[in-house]
Order: C-alpha cells, then structure tokens, then sequence
C-alpha cells in the first residue's frame, strides 16, 4: 500500500505546488518582497504561532501514547520560546506596533479558526494532517529560498528557522507519523486525511495572498 503521506501528496499536488510557487515566495526567492507585506506578514504569522501553540495542545491533549505526548511537548516549547521569541525580537528591532494591524481580516482569520477547528473538533490525526500540510509546505520552500540573495537579514533569519535542523525534524516526525496511522486506516480515512490536508493547504494560500492586500488596494 502507498505510505500515506505520498497518497496525500500526490492527491494534493496541485494546490502544494500552487502555495510552493505563491507570490510571497517567488517575491522572496527575487529578493523584492515589499517591505510593507513583510511587515504585515510579521503580524499575520506571529498571532497564528499563538493558535499553533493552541493547536498543538489539541494534539497533546488527544495523543494516545507517552511517546507523542514527549514529542509534541518539544514542539510546543519550540514554538513558545524560540518562534515566538522571534517575532517580540523582530517587532522590537522593526518597531511595528501589533495594535496597528488588522487581524481579523477575512483571510487571516479563516486560517486561524480553520486550522483551530481541524484541532478542537477532529482526532489526533487530523491535527497531525493539517500541521503536516503547513510544515511539509515550509520546510520545502524555505529551503529552495535560502540558495538565494536575502537582503532583509530578519527574514533570512525566519527562513533559517524553517531550514534548520529541529524544523526538519519536527516535518518529518508528522510525516513518519502519518505513514505508521495510514498502516491501519481505510480508504475512506485516508481520503478523509487528504481532504484535511488540501483544505489546510488552500487556507494557507489565502492567509499568503493577504499580507498583499493593502497594498493592492492602493
């Protein structure tokens, strides 16, 4: 039987490849990413690690074994004193005021309450689908933008936390996490799995279009 995770993207070719190639990234690969959407991006990103750090707990919370619950216990460490310590040190150096930014634009806050919902309402594998989908999506882009020119030494640095070794690791753990799941799942809890991730997947290309927004309206 094909490994879960290759069933997974392999139905979701499409839509992954679609976020790989997003403006945003392509914009960074150029070394032009507008100073203005990387700032509102800043914001957007920061309040969603505070969700993922909620999303997590989900996880935390459903998994069945001690093993998980160690692992996802690391993540949520990571994400609270290394990423987040990230963005209160760049809006710091930067001197971007939160309050000025709106949050709860449409976009922006689909992706949180969507990616929450996946968490509160669905099983520990359908947290582990979705979270596989944003972290699988950053670990492949961010290492095909560090072979570039990137000016903004505060960005170089984000992409370096999405190339480094403990985000690799953490990508591959839900990756190895899904393959082992997808060895007792039926046909019909596979596609389930696959649906997650595609609308996961979907909510992220709407959440990148946004930090645009503004500036496309001007």
């Amino acid at each position: 039987m094909e490994k879960l995770s290759d069933f997974i993207l392999r139905e979701n070719r499409t839509v992954f490849d679609e976020m790989v190639g997003h403006r945003f990234v392509e914009d960074i690969k150029a070394d032009t990413l507008p100073t203005s959407a990387f700032e509102r991006y800043l914001v957007f990103e920061g309040a969603f690690v505070e969700t993922a750090i909620s999303i997590f707990a989900y996880a935390t919370a459903k998994a069945e074994t001690m093993t998980d619950r160690r692992w996802l216990i690391g993540v949520l460490d990571a994400l609270a004193n290394s990423q987040i310590a990230y963005f209160e040190k760049t809006f710091a150096a930067r001197g971007i005021d939160v309050a000025g930014f709106d949050v709860d634009i449409p976009a922006v806050a689909r992706f949180r309450d969507g990616m929450l919902a996946i968490a509160r309402d669905g099983g520990f594998i359908d947290t582990i689908a979705a979270m596989f989908a944003a972290e699988w999506m950053y670990w492949t882009w961010s290492q095909q933008v560090e072979q570039n020119r990137i000016s903004d030494p505060l960005l170089a640095e984000w992409i370096g936390l999405h190339t480094d070794e403990t985000f690799a690791a953490q990508a591959i753990w839900l990756k190895d996490r899904l393959n082992v799941a997808g060895e007792a799942l039926s046909e019909a809890e596979r596609a389930h799995l696959s649906a997650v991730f595609g609308e996961a997947m979907r909510l992220e290309i709407d959440f990148h279009s946004a930090v645009y927004e503004e500036d496309n309206a001007t």
